[in-house]
């Protein structure tokens, strides 16, 4: 079953007097066409935002902006990208490559304003499992295979089926990963000596639990010592770098007690003072093959990843992004690391949510920020050997726990049983297999679970019409007359979704929903012909009522059967977010009832 979106202006209140908004357009018949609109070209698509905001006019203000938040995503990604790199079984050096390169070229050809690219704690898993097989040479075929593979898709415009994975699968991979990122950084926590480390989950706690007898309280210290200045500063200091501070405080209790514990320098030795010489992975036909599984991987995690980065920028700052020109620029990016000698390269959603709070303008904020990396390369690489790596161990925890989705993961919990089937197939699935099986697995079974859902909906809703006849005027008791004003009224507006509401429609629908140009002051959304809704669209739509919520738009949910808002409310849809109406003509009129009573402008 399709869905739809109508937009639509109550005319009067009679039952089916409504006019079409000028989206769309009303035949003589009374049925409802799209209006056709100009299909932008290839140039439009793939311009990049950095294009957009030089057309638009940068001033020297906009500048001193971009530098402030690029040095401030700077001091976050520095200790982050080293960290990322060694969790990941490679050395340091190359996590700051990755985001120097990667970092520069997601911002200058991306299709989004606010992006930061790099290194990504969601990757470690991935990263540390084919190093494990395959050794760096692989992994770099496998990065340099993805960047071809994502940059393909993004001129096939295929990014926007990205957004069809269902909401329960993105939480239960990513509340997955950070369980294994969280096991690996126990042997850096409590300082055990490990001849190698295996990158699965159950190998990697049996060899964790043989190695206890080396437990070095020293490390545990450290690590302890550096989650409490991280708690601390993001308590009562929250706009203190509390990632760089709190590894300086343990780089120098380490030095100054003279701790025998790991640091960078003792485990890698000096980081370099600049970049590699520029070069390829040696290529076979044999290698090729043996990587193509992990090459799909990286492209398919990546894409994710930057995507839904992309999406937290724009509900931040109210822009929208290109989907796919920033695939482009992950491909193109990931090419580029991989040429130096960097990782994978993702947009990085804590990095880019930092940028758009420090206040960016546009791309050049993660341009300058790649640049001050390259800069702390050139002049202070030495100091960053001091730093133990029990500290960083304990960044990551920090990473671990903020990226493990614990108020959405319990929120799928307490929804239906097919979401939590759904949720935790891909957890589980991600923490003793691996990733691709989690999100594979997760999504056909997010399929199986909408087919069975609207057999089921269908059944239940066999008793009503699915065609409305004809109506004599006087149906229904007295009617009134038309009123132009309400005709006109640009202050509500009602919106009918019409179809099945889930994960494969969430993406048009809040397309459409956000491309509302002035906001009404009373938003109607009818449901009346929507039989079912899944917790990816209710979530979509939750993040939609708290942008208009902040808007001071007034919104109605009207005619959802038992079972829609059932999952609605399980979402989060209840008051004062949203108010619930029997119909849309109930929700016009109780909506003009409040405006009415609130103190006009003087």
């Amino acid at each position: 079953m399709a869905t739809a979106l109508r937009v639509l202006r109550p005319l009067a209140r009679e039952r089916h007097a409504f006019v079409v908004r000028p989206m769309n357009k009303i035949d003589l018949e009374g049925t409802f066409a799209p209006v056709k609109r100009r299909e932008p070209s290839f140039a439009e698509l793939f311009t990049p935002k950095l294009v957009t905001i030089l057309r638009e006019g940068y001033s020297f203000k906009d500048f001193q902006a971009d530098a402030v938040a690029g040095l401030t995503v700077a001091i976050v990604a520095l200790p982050l990208s080293m960290a990322i790199a060694i969790a990941s079984g490679v050395g340091p050096e190359r996590g700051l490559y990755t985001a120097i390169i990667g970092g520069f070229l997601v911002s200058v050809l991306g299709g989004s304003r606010f992006q930061i690219g790099g290194p990504a704690g969601a990757f470690i898993v991935l990263v540390a499992a084919i190093v494990e097989r395959h050794g760096y040479d692989g992994l770099a075929l496998a990065t340099l295979m993805a960047g071809i593979i994502m940059m393909t898709v993004g001129f096939l415009r295929l990014g926007t089926y990205v957004k069809y994975i269902p909401f329960p699968v993105t939480v239960g991979f990513t509340a997955g990963i950070a369980v294994v990122i969280f096991a690996s950084q126990l042997k850096e926590l409590l300082g055990l000596t490990l001849p190698s480390e295996p990158a699965a989950f159950l190998p990697k706690i049996e060899a964790l639990w043989g190695a206890l007898p080396t437990f070095n309280p020293a490390a545990l210290a450290i690590g302890v010592l550096t989650l409490l200045v991280i708690m601390g500063l993001r308590k009562w200091r929250p706009g203190w770098p509390a990632f760089l501070l709190a590894i300086t405080v343990a780089a120098l209790v380490t030095k100054g007690l003279a701790l025998e514990i790991d640091t960078i320098s003792s485990r890698f030795g000096g980081l370099p003072h600049s970049l590699p010489e520029p070069g390829l992975p040696s290529i076979s036909f044999a290698k090729f093959a043996a990587v193509l599984p992990d090459a799909l991987a990286i492209a398919l995690l990546g894409a994710i990843e930057s995507l839904l980065s992309a999406v937290v920028a724009d509900g931040m700052s109210g822009r929208r992004h290109r989907s796919n020109c920033e695939l482009v620029a992950q491909g193109v990016a990931n090419i580029g690391a991989t040429v130096f000698g960097g990782i994978p390269v993702t947009g990085t959603i804590a990095r880019t949510a930092t940028n758009v709070r420090a206040g960016a303008k546009g791309p050049v904020s993660g341009m300058l920020h790649a640049l001050y990396l390259l800069i702390f390369m050139l002049v202070a690489a030495p100091l960053a050997g001091f730093i133990p790596l029990a500290a960083l161990g304990a960044v990551l925890t920090v990473v671990a726990w903020n990226m493990a989705e614990r108020e959405d993961f319990a929120l799928l919990l307490g929804t239906s049983r097919g979401d939590r089937l759904v949720l935790l197939t891909t957890f589980l699935l991600t923490v003793f297999v691996d990733l691709m099986a989690g999100i594979g697995v997760g999504v056909v079974l997010a399929a199986f679970i909408f087919l069975h859902r609207m057999a089921e909906s269908v059944e239940v809703e066999t008793h009503r019409q699915l065609i409305a006849e004809d109506e004599a005027d006087d149906y229904g008791g007295k009617r009134e007359a038309y009123d132009p004003a309400a005709a006109s009224d640009r202050d509500v507006m009602v919106y009918r979704i019409s179809g099945a509401f889930f994960f494969g429609a969430t993406a048009a629908v809040s397309s459409v929903l956000e491309r509302i140009g002035q906001q009404p002051r009373v938003l109607v959304l009818d449901f009346s012909d929507v039989p079912m809704v899944d917790s990816t669209a209710a979530r979509a739509l939750e993040n939609f009522a708290h942008k208009l919520a902040h808007a001071g738009t007034l919104v109605f949910l009207a005619g959802t059967t038992s079972r829609v808002r059932r999952s609605l409310l399980r979402a989060g849809l209840y008051k004062p977010l949203v108010r619930y109406a029997k119909s849309a003509e109930q929700a016009v009129a109780f909506g003009r009832t409040v405006l009415a009573q609130e103190p006009s402008s003087p």
